[in-house]
């Protein structure tokens, strides 16, 4: 296959079904390149369209009423909760999520009815020890159900959520967790990986000395390793239940702290907003993955990717997620496939390097007997996904599945390039920049080119855009990381190509800096 060769179509029973069409027709629009224009040259009226389309319940005075960069304001008046929308007018009886885990081998489900009546007792627990709007809540804990519970407890309070990987060693999660002085540690005792396990005990004490502003630390005894002095148990943090209450709380409000690499200093603390995430999230979980009622979404990530917080907003639709804890080579690169066709994924999100490592080490998703007939799409980020990568996906998956390569970062927790359900895909391409977000490839001279390789530009602003840094009072190292190149204009740091036929194709990083597990370094 050569570069550019077209791999797949959407069948006209796959167009009917998306919602980016039923989106798109009351519109008044033929096609997504249309469509597409009139969502990055119109902000207030696309914008004011997906409230309006994914019902979101408060109201606002005006959609952008300042659209400079930095600085935009959205949706001003507004009062919201993230995770109230997502757990309004959930059927009780309903999957949420379906996990397993190294240690958890066992595929387990929980309902709506479960989340909801967790969260509640994580939120009445935190409620006890002080926690109250505007607090930092931080976890040390894996991609397992609690975690997601406990996000959902964190944001029903108005507090505000940050998340490391229990992998990550401890300067890496001081460096993170101290700049924001949490008041709340929830840890996990340990965790398995690669069949060998982790105790974490020593880790979470040493977080706990090194974090003055830290009141309580709460341990989930997840690899059993024993108890911690001078903590609480996880029993002990949701012995109580109270009905679960959610804090309204003003567009711009925080709803957690990520962290990016620079090339020098601490981690950048990135302040996204409640509801600048909800809109967002909304939009590209809902009309580019295309997550409806009966999906099941999976991605491939870690609680210290910003793509853990990306699942999570898969649980703003109908559709389940699918979470998986351990080693994805562990005891080989089928766990993963089984996983799929076990939990009946649909949505098979992944990265580059793990399709790269697939096509390297021979792997047959579909040998061996194994029924992957749920699948319908695998989405791939994290790195450019090679051409070959591309070939893999269609001669071992076949020719029906929709492979959407997706990029972003972050900086903005969603993806501005990738899939759209409605449109082709080009081998080695991206199918196309995402509805609100005015990517450009700029060439040195500050203009427009197409069909050139250029620097990545935004050059309108988009609702979840960070707030703000942490520990950045003048808003200089903001301004620094995007705005120092272009005045007023955001430059991400990826070489761009834009197609005429619309399509993207990423060439690499243009900052000197590469990505691993999305912490750049």
């Amino acid at each position: 296959m050569s570069e550019g060769r077209l791999l797949w179509e959407p069948s006209a029973e796959r167009i009917e079904r998306a919602a980016m069409t039923r989106y798109m027709r009351e519109r008044g629009f033929e096609d997504y390149h249309s469509l597409w224009q009139w969502s990055v040259d119109e902000l207030e009226g696309f914008w004011g369209s997906i409230w309006d389309f994914f019902g979101i319940d408060a109201t606002y005075e005006r959609v952008l009423a300042d659209r400079s960069m930095p600085g935009a304001r959205w949706f001003t008046g507004a009062e919201v909760n993230y995770a109230e929308q997502i757990l309004r007018g959930k059927d009780d009886g309903a999957v949420a999520m379906l996990a397993r885990s190294e240690l958890r081998p066992e595929l387990a489900e929980l309902t709506w009815g479960e989340v909801r009546d967790q969260a509640a007792r994580v939120a009445a627990g935190l409620r006890a020890l002080g926690v109250q709007r505007g607090d930092r809540v931080v976890a040390y804990l894996p991609n397992i159900p609690e975690t997601i519970v406990a996000f959902l407890a964190v944001s029903s309070l108005g507090a505000i959520w940050s998340s490391c990987s229990p992998d990550f060693g401890p300067r890496s999660v001081i460096d993170r967790f101290a700049q924001i002085e949490p008041k709340v540690l929830l840890a996990v005792d340990g965790y398995r990986y690669g069949g060998k396990d982790f105790d974490r005990r020593d880790v979470v004490e040493g977080l706990r000395r090194e974090m003055p502003s830290l009141e309580h630390t709460v341990l989930l005894p997840y690899l059993g390793s024993g108890p911690l002095e001078g903590t609480l148990s996880w029993d002990e943090l949701v012995a109580e239940h109270a009905p679960l209450a959610f804090e309204r709380v003003p567009f711009d409000h925080p709803l957690w702290v990520l962290y990016s690499s620079g090339t020098t200093g601490l981690p950048k603390a990135i302040v996204q907003g409640h509801g600048g995430i909800l809109v967002e999230h909304l939009k590209h979980l809902g009309l580019h993955v295309d997550a409806q009622a009966g999906d099941r979404v999976f991605w491939f990530t870690t609680t210290g990717w910003m793509m853990w917080n990306f699942v999570v907003g898969v649980l703003l639709t109908d559709a389940s997620v699918v979470l998986y804890d351990g080693n994805p080579a562990t005891p080989d690169l089928d766990v993963l496939w089984d996983l799929a066709e076990d939990a009946g994924i649909t949505c098979f999100g992944t990265s580059a390097a793990y399709i790269a490592s697939c096509l390297k080490g021979g792997v047959r998703p579909r040998g061996d007997g194994r029924s992957l007939t749920a699948l319908r799409s695998v989405g791939s980020t994290g790195s450019p996904l090679a051409p070959e990568g591309f070939e893999w996906v269609y001669d071992q998956l076949g020719p029906d599945v929709w492979l959407f390569s997706t990029s972003g970062g972050t900086d903005v927790c969603t993806a501005f390039v990738g899939g759209v359900p409605l449109l082709p895909v080009y081998e080695g391409e991206l199918q196309a920049r995402a509805l609100g977000c005015k990517v450009e490839a700029w060439d040195d001279d500050g203009r427009s080119v197409v069909d050139e390789v250029g620097e990545l530009v935004i050059t309108e602003p988009m609702p979840s855009m960070p707030l703000f840094f942490w520990s950045d009072p003048d808003g200089s190292r903001y301004r620094d990381s995007y705005f120092s190149v272009y005045p007023g204009v955001w430059r991400h740091g990826d070489w761009i190509e834009i197609t005429s036929r619309g399509t993207a194709i990423i060439t690499g990083r243009s900052d000197s800096t590469i990505n691993r597990g999305g912490i750049r370094m």
